[in-house]
């Protein structure tokens, strides 16, 4: 038996969730009329005759897609969410499980496909559709729009709400000396100290890669050859954290060379910590201390995402992906900041360096050229910054690495003792910038 339906009959009448779906629909194009006639408008206002036809489709068209991006995008992280809550209740974590996904992520022109997302969210949405914009992406990643500097319809496009700066106020800065600071708001993944050859961090259970393979050949990374451990162990902590910080100088500034990590071993007391922001997190980076950051290094490579499925999928993620690493040092010795790009977040703004650019098209197709060093003032002054100032922002989220060494006490005895740098962060929490990851207290 076939069935023929007529003009406005509906062909099961008795159907609630038919008719639920007819009327979805009818609003849907009642909405995209009106996107159409309000962008017509906004166009013979700006004086615009026939050469503003071209604009008057463009917005729409952008603003369309902006908005069905931010429904699937809405959709996955609800999923993604809920696997996460789902594996936590459980007490499980996840492993290191290669996925034949990224092999296939790496034949992908994902730096174009990143400078056109750059291009789109660059595009001016209309002043009357910004609040309705904004707050679905508000709403789709859990963005706080009352800390927003500004009235949203200052912000043209959806790149400029992405880096949109704070009220004053909203993230103060943990006063205690003693102290170092998030510079981001996110979500902690892996924290801990550097030990054994090679000064290994960890990306996931069951894999690790190389913290010089994350900064560089040329880091001045606090390293001893394994036949100096006894040796450096003797010798009094100020007066080898004074000597230390002087070689290091010297060797980077002057004549940096590549060491070999794998016969080397970490420091005392050289600790990591990796934070990862989501999309709808604070975008910019600040200082997590008192800082003169002496050398910038800018590696252009891949730009593979970084979320969780990635982590746990990719084989050196951080190490692959183009990143930009701040080196420097701090009251208490060497500190390195690794802002590590991603997927549609290909650039990264430094406010040290404003004319640093990021994803720029490459001449070369390989992804292993050599990085390209700064070295800030050669005097050992560099750029001198506050804990709390501004350093760089991401055009979306993305993850920052931070290496740095921290006091600690070097006899077993007194390991436990109140002067050793100890975190005051576990694995998954959310942190904000100017919220302790760590503490010590002064022998």
């Amino acid at each position: 038996m076939k069935f023929r339906a007529s003009h406005g009959v509906c062909i099961f009448p008795h159907s609630t969730h038919l008719n639920s779906l007819h009327s979805q629909r009818r609003c849907f194009a009642s909405f995209l009329k009106k996107l159409h006639k309000t962008t017509q408008a906004r166009s013979f206002s700006n004086g615009g005759g026939g050469g503003s036809k071209g604009d008057s489709f463009l917005l729409p068209g952008a603003t369309v897609a902006t908005l069905l991006m931010l429904g699937a995008l809405h959709v996955r992280r609800m999923y993604d969410d809920r696997k996460v809550e789902e594996a936590q209740e459980k007490g499980t974590e996840f492993e290191f499980q290669p996925d034949v996904k990224s092999t296939f992520l790496r034949l992908l022109p994902l730096r174009s496909i990143s400078r056109c997302w750059g291009l789109l969210t660059s595009v001016e949405i209309p002043v009357s559709l910004r609040p309705y914009v904004y707050g679905a992406w508000a709403r789709a990643f859990n963005s706080n729009l009352e800390e927003a500097a500004f009235p949203l319809d200052e912000y043209a496009s959806l790149r400029e709400f992405f880096v949109r700066t704070l009220k004053e106020g909203s993230r103060p800065i943990d006063p205690d000396p003693q102290c170092l600071v998030s510079p981001v708001d996110g979500t902690v993944l892996r924290f801990g100290e550097l030990r054994g050859a090679g000064a290994m961090i960890e990306q996931v259970k069951g894999f690790s890669y190389s913290a010089f393979s994350l900064l560089g050949a040329s880091s001045f990374l606090p390293l001893i050859a394994k036949g100096d451990v006894n040796e450096e162990s003797s010798e009094p902590e100020n007066a080898s954290r004074e000597k230390s910080k002087k070689s290091w100088l010297r060797v980077s500034l002057a004549s940096p060379k590549v060491r070999d990590p794998v016969s080397a071993c970490p420091m005392k007391g050289l600790f990591y910590c990796v934070i990862y922001l989501k999309p709808g997190d604070y975008h910019r980076i600040h200082a997590p201390a008192d800082w003169n950051v002496l050398v910038r290094r800018h590696f252009s490579g891949r730009l593979l995402p970084v979320n969780e499925r990635a982590t746990r999928t990719i084989r050196n993620l951080y190490v692959e992906n183009e990143r930009v690493v701040l080196e420097g040092l701090w009251k208490e010795g060497f500190m390195a900041l690794a802002a590590v790009g991603a997927t549609n977040i290909g650039s990264i703004e430094l406010s040290i360096e404003p004319e640093l650019r990021t994803n720029q098209a490459r001449k070369k197709l390989l992804h292993s050229e050599p990085p390209e060093d700064r070295i800030y003032e050669p005097d050992g002054i560099g750029r001198t910054l506050k804990k709390g100032d501004e350093v760089a922002a991401f055009n979306m989220g993305s993850t920052v690495v931070l290496v740095f060494q921290a006091p600690i006490s070097l006899s077993q005895e007194n390991r436990d003792s109140s002067s050793e740098f100890r975190f005051s962060v576990q694995r998954g929490d959310r942190v904000r910038v100017g919220e302790a990851l760590g503490r010590w207290q002064d022998q």
